[in-house]
């Protein structure tokens, strides 16, 4: 009977202790959305190498916000190109691919039979393999490294690309600006802030003479910026800008999707055209809500933007200082060792904080030779004052990539930053794989990517109330977005 009372006890006590071990660990929260998301992108990194099939999926997938390095001509897609050589009546060349745009010649053409043809339809062209394999290797970057023809240079590919396709470039902006929103929703981005069009511009001989003599002051800024205001074909070209951004973004805006605009000075243009431009990106930003900064584009290394560097960074400090909102993102330091004298890697990013007056920076490769780099990366990190970081392009016209490109400088400093896509259509890539490139190349946890997404649109120049918009619905699309993670087979705990 003893031993039958113990045995009770004990078995009683057994029972208690399992149920208090289960309640317990009945006790311990499920893991969160957010958290199983965490664990399977740490997972998708893990091992000798990225997974990235799945990576892709992944970045595809996630909520991005916004694309803040975007150059509209850039990022169109020659297909798309091609189709709109067809709806304007001209052809491709098959032997220089240059588009002939001259009616008669193209007519001429046109008659003979398709296997005499030296100018193409661009029908002709998607339909031939042969012949569209060799327009891409000029219209943009594809396939590269992979034949075997005379090349130039990486940089002046790139940049040379811009010429084959420049005669349906500007007059299809409508047919293109929806063909990149439909491009972005499918890849879950909600905001473009694309470098649009040429900003208008004028030629000042006087000026000009006095920019070679390098006699440039403020009070000749001021007087041409009056010659400019009298000028009725500059102010003619300005009003014409700002009909085409009415025209172009009609119905781009919508609760899925909101594009702003950049006008663009060219930096190796004359003196006084630069100046022009410059004067018409400040005039145009300050006129119309849709257009929220302004910008200077064009090949940095060459002789012209590198001699006249200087001023036009004094350019726009003098409009800057006339009209201190005006928001500036800047091309500065997309220049590597050996592409220029080693002296001139030492002050462009600087500059254009300083003197222009930059909110952003676009690029900003060559920090690491900047007069004081670690100070200037202080500035920039207790400024705000973020880099559009654009990994594949970096890679090809820079040859800079991996653990040379300075966005591991950015990351270990605390400067903010974005990812964008450059000219997608050159690259032939998208905004998905440039985060995807990140994730493989530097390893960051979900939480910094998360970041990358939400500073895409904090450091934006939308108007606060647009921008604390899309943070809302970035948040919501965020938590979508970990549901569906979470509850996937691979991810959801069994």
């Amino acid at each position: 009977m003893h031993k039958n009372i113990v045995s009770l006890k004990a078995a009683a006590l057994a029972a208690a202790l399992f149920c208090t071990l289960s309640s317990g660990a009945q006790a311990q929260p499920a893991a969160s959305n957010e958290e199983l998301t965490k664990r399977h992108f740490a997972a998708l990194l893990s091992g000798s190498e990225p997974k990235l099939a799945e990576l892709t999926m992944f970045m595809t997938m996630l909520p991005k916000g916004g694309d803040l390095h975007h150059h509209y001509s850039g990022a169109i897609y020659a297909e798309q190109y091609l189709e709109w050589v067809d709806k304007q009546g001209y052809c491709v060349d098959k032997h220089s691919y240059l588009i002939n745009t001259v009616a008669v010649e193209v007519a001429a053409e046109k008659a003979k039979p398709l296997a005499e043809r030296n100018c193409l339809s661009g029908l002709d062209v998607l339909q031939n393999n042969t012949v569209l394999a060799q327009l891409l290797q000029r219209w943009s970057d594809k396939d590269f490294y992979n034949h075997s023809t005379q090349q130039s240079p990486p940089d002046r590919q790139f940049f040379d690309t811009f010429g084959y396709f420049g005669p349906v470039a500007s007059t299809n902006t409508a047919a293109g600006l929806q063909r990149l929103k439909q491009r972005a929703v499918q890849e879950n981005l909600r905001y473009i802030e694309t470098i649009f069009e040429i900003a208008p511009m004028a030629q000042d001989a006087a000026f000009d003479q006095l920019a070679q003599a390098g006699q440039v002051s403020d009070a000749e800024m001021a007087a041409l910026a009056a010659r400019l205001d009298d000028n009725q074909a500059f102010q003619q070209w300005i009003k014409a800008y700002l009909a085409n951004v009415d025209a172009s973004s009609a119905g781009i805006d919508d609760a899925n999707f909101t594009m702003r605009f950049q006008p663009f000075a060219l930096r190796f243009l004359s003196p006084s055209q630069v100046f022009a431009q410059i004067v018409s990106s400040f005039q145009l930003a300050r006129s119309h809500p849709k257009i929220v900064g302004a910008n200077i584009v064009g090949q940095e290394s060459v002789f012209v933007s590198m001699r006249d560097y200087k001023l036009h960074m004094r350019m726009y400090q003098f409009l800057k200082s006339r009209y201190p909102d005006v928001k500036l993102a800047l091309h500065a330091g997309e220049l590597a060792l050996g592409m220029v004298q080693p002296e001139d890697l030492s002050f462009h990013i600087r500059d254009a904080l300083d003197i222009a007056g930059a909110s952003r920076i676009g690029h900003g490769m060559d920090i690491a030779h900047e007069t004081d780099a670690l100070g200037l990366m202080k500035k920039m990190h207790d400024q705000n004052i973020a880099v559009e970081v654009n990994l594949s392009s970096n890679q090809f016209i820079l040859g800079v990539q991996g653990e040379a490109h300075p966005v591991t400088l950015y990351r270990k400093y605390g400067v903010p930053f974005v990812l964008a896509t450059d000219d997608a259509g050159v690259s032939r890539n998208n905004l998905s794989g440039e985060y995807v490139l990140y994730a493989a190349r530097y390893k960051p946890d979900y939480a910094e990517i998360k970041k990358l997404s939400f500073d895409s649109v904090r450091y934006s120049f939308l108007k606060e109330a647009d921008k604390q918009r899309l943070l809302q619905d970035l948040r919501n699309r965020f938590k979508q977005f970990e549901a569906r993670i979470a509850a996937a087979p691979q991810v959801k705990p069994r």
